[in-house]
């Protein structure tokens, strides 16, 4: 069953239509206000220079505010594989969550059965590999931390909705902390680049923030930017 819908659309977004075939991602966000008012207010405001395509509230409702066929503003600056300005070959989902600077927290059920319905029917309109179901922070990791580790990525994976690992958490739990070597750093960070994560021009960028979000996406149960073995594990089983 497709979801129910509801127009309210914002101006923000580019005039000029793209093809279907120019869709290949998905990017999923949180809003990071206090307020779902004031969080859709933004949306919607023309001075703001931010949009996206669909916006779920805490009651599972779903509101279109750019149509699919137009580009709306959402990813940013951003790199993925060979994309970059992932705007234009995106659709932008904006949940509402008030976020780390707000007492982050989970995700309502509604929220995430809506979500389920909406990434099934874009996924099969547009023909999105599930790999290519993201968060801001994997295409954005030394500026973005959204949607977070509260994020249910495994359990979207189930529905193949989502790109997750095959381990047993229980079991590579045992390497977490546990130190790698030199060579094996440099493995972790050749998968990350074929899996598609890109790393920023930006001087300021560390190899601590790519690392971050990576573990906000496959870890979420430890955040601290340090590379183990279990990260590095996680990694080899995600290019299998």
């Amino acid at each position: 069953m497709w979801p129910k819908i509801t127009k309210n659309y914002s101006p923000n977004f580019n005039t000029l239509k793209r093809s279907k075939q120019k869709i290949k991602f998905i990017i999923i966000h949180y809003t990071g206000m206090k307020n779902e008012s004031s969080a859709l207010k933004k949306l919607c405001d023309f001075n703001s220079n931010v949009s996206a395509h669909y916006f779920i509230k805490k009651n599972g409702k779903i509101l279109n505010l750019v149509p699919d066929q137009y580009i709306a503003w959402h990813a940013g600056i951003s790199r993925w594989k060979k994309y970059s300005s992932l705007n234009e070959n995106s659709i932008g989902i904006e949940i509402h969550n008030s976020g780390h600077n707000f007492k982050y927290q989970k995700f309502t059920i509604s929220q995430i059965n809506a979500l389920k319905k909406l990434l099934k029917k874009l996924k099969d309109e547009y023909k999105i590999n599930k790999k290519n179901i993201l968060g801001h922070s994997d295409i954005a990791p030394e500026r973005k931390i959204d949607p977070g580790e509260k994020f249910p990525w495994k359990k979207l994976s189930k529905l193949n909705l989502a790109f997750w690992h095959s381990l047993n958490e229980k079991k590579i739990k045992k390497l977490r902390l546990k130190k790698i070597d030199s060579l094996e750093e440099k493995r972790f960070f050749n998968i990350l680049d074929k899996i598609g994560y890109r790393r920023a021009k930006n001087i300021k960028f560390k190899n601590k923030d790519l690392v971050k979000s990576f573990q906000r996406r496959f870890r979420q149960s430890l955040i601290n930017g340090i590379l183990d073995k279990e990260c590095l594990i996680i990694s080899k089983n995600l290019i299998k």
